[in-house]
């Protein structure tokens, strides 16, 4: 069966787009080399990382998206959305294997008039000067003439009950003025509004710029959380205040480290590219250096607690609540919650932790237990650490039970609880 649209990759990026489109009546296939990952959504079992839900996974079926590990489905689509990872390599560049082979299957496969777009990272000149030649030689095509091409940043925001694939802007930057049309039309069919930008290295930077200026301002108020801590000063409170300002400041909010598929790895290769040019981006390094060593303040702030109630971090039963990167979803990727707890392991602590999202959790190559109950597991916890904080979550009523509690997303009411 010919289909309007093939998504490649069927992961945290890919996954959503391929939601969107199948929810807006495009016929959609979604392509991944994974056979146990595409045999799992045919029997309506989404990923645990939270990208999809397992109604949201039954709307789609209904609506007709087919998930496929077989290359020649690609064939029958007019528009192909790359959207596989491209996580950081040892060097701290771009790894772009998983691209480039997904580039070599679809070219191989690939009709003339096809639009071919790239969700996934990218440094500024990704598109012309690392996909397009990829595509031109596998497919004897050359993007412009006989193919569209263009580059479409992810906004995604997993987890969120208010922004989603149809009310988030969706920014486009095509190989031509033809290509950023073609990139037009398919995005207006899921997306209420679409930004072109003047070609593909604009739209590669935006996500950059986009993801920077948080990890920029998380890095800042991580810094203040330090200094207002040290000082006496109650920074949440700070920060009530300060956004009341209804013009020249945006609030942020500390926490134990950053995490994710972007704020953590778009800072480093943008640093790295800088580097490659000539010249670092300080801003970004710095950022990058303060929000790193925010899982080392909270192991110490750990054993600062334990200590001021005569209690040493060895041996302590350690309780950590939520272990995922974001707010009320399954994913992992990236989160602070790992280091943190590979240094208590390292420090001799008893470790257990609770997660509504996550059924089972290894450290170091070990597993770590589960608490069941959590009210029983946080009153028997010399500490109790509030990593993520989850909807479900009834702070309030934590903080009667546990014998400590050290809150570092600040949601707990004040007065109720020590806070980064």
């Amino acid at each position: 069966m010919p289909a309007d649209l093939a998504v490649i990759g069927l992961g945290p990026l890919g996954l959503p787009l391929a939601q969107a489109a199948a929810t807006a009546g495009i016929a959609t296939v979604g392509y991944d080399p994974d056979e146990r990952a595409v045999d799992a959504l045919r029997a309506g079992r989404p990923p645990q990382d939270g990208s999809l839900t397992p109604a949201g996974l039954r709307r789609m079926l209904a609506a007709g998206f087919r998930a496929s590990s077989d290359p020649a489905e690609l064939g029958r689509a007019r528009t192909a959305v790359i959207c596989v990872p491209a996580p950081l390599g040892e060097d701290s560049a771009l790894d772009l294997r998983q691209v480039g082979e997904a580039a070599r299957i679809l070219a191989g496969r690939m009709r003339p008039r096809t639009t071919v777009l790239l969700e996934s990272p990218a440094y500024p000149g990704t598109t012309e000067e690392f996909l397009r030649p990829i595509l031109e030689e596998g497919s004897g095509l050359r993007a412009g003439r006989d193919f569209h091409l263009a580059y479409a940043p992810s906004r995604l925001d997993p987890g969120s009950r208010t922004f989603n694939c149809a009310n988030t802007p969706k920014v486009i930057g095509g190989l031509t003025p033809a290509c950023t049309e073609a990139a037009a039309a398919f995005y207006g069919r899921v997306t209420d509004r679409v930004v072109r930008a003047r070609g593909p290295r604009e739209a590669e930077t935006v996500r950059l710029l986009e993801t920077n200026y948080r990890h920029v301002n998380i890095a800042l108020v991580n810094e203040m959380a330090v200094f207002c801590h040290d000082t006496g000063v109650d920074l949440w409170d700070v920060i009530r205040c300060a956004e009341t300002k209804p013009f020249g400041f945006q609030p942020f909010r500390p926490g134990p480290g950053v995490g994710g598929h972007g704020v953590p790895i778009d800072p480093n290769y943008l640093a790295y590219k800088g580097r490659s040019i000539g010249y670092p981006l300080r801003m970004v390094e710095l950022a990058k250096e303060v929000n790193d060593r925010m899982p080392r303040y909270v192991i110490k702030r750990c054993a600062t607690l334990l200590n001021e109630h005569g209690k040493s971090a060895r041996g302590a039963r350690v309780l950590l609540l939520g272990v995922t990167y974001k707010p009320d979803i399954g994913d992992q990727a990236g989160a602070p919650a790992r280091e943190i707890a590979a240094r208590l392991l390292e420090m001799g602590a008893q470790l257990s932790f609770h997660d509504p999202y996550v059924p089972q959790w290894h450290v170091l190559d070990r597993p770590v237990p589960r608490a069941d109950s959590l009210y029983e597991a946080a009153a028997a916890s010399d500490l109790t650490v509030l990593l993520q904080h989850h909807r479900t979550y009834d702070l309030q009523g934590l903080a009667v039970k546990a014998q400590l509690l050290l809150d570092t997303r600040g949601a707990s009411p004040a007065g109720t609880a020590h806070r980064l």
